[in-house]
């Protein structure tokens, strides 16, 4: 078995970073369901900005509202206006094919993309 990549948002914007919070990621429901992602699921987030990587957990955020959350702890790592990869893997005996999407500024669905061997390709 190999920890695979299965969902992935591309580069969105992080719209607040709350140090007082629980913990987790809060996500756009509209973007989870697209990436197949699931509440409470383990995801590493990837700071495109800063370089910085982080693991936590899932929470939805109200469907449309484009928000991305970074909240308790990981705030110190990851602040508003930072894009960021949020990354969902699988174990897997065999090769899938992940959901990826690419954000717009608003955190809208700008692009469904296909990742094959490491190369990035728009969907048909």
């Amino acid at each position: 078995m190999r920890s695979l990549l299965r969902s992935k948002i591309h580069l969105a914007t992080v719209t607040e970073a709350n140090v007082d919070y629980v913990g987790s990621i809060t996500i756009d429901r509209n973007l989870i369901e697209a990436t197949g992602l699931w509440v409470g699921e383990k995801v590493l987030v990837v700071s495109a900005t800063t370089g910085a990587r982080l693991e936590t957990y899932v929470i939805a955020g109200d469907p449309g509202s484009g928000v991305i959350g970074i909240n308790g702890a990981a705030a110190h790592l990851i602040n508003a206006g930072e894009k960021v990869i949020i990354m969902g893997f699988e174990l897997a005996d065999k090769p899938i094919s992940p959901r990826v999407i690419l954000c717009d500024r608003d955190n809208r669905i700008a692009e469904v993309l296909s990742e094959r061997a490491g190369m990035v390709l728009a969907s048909d």
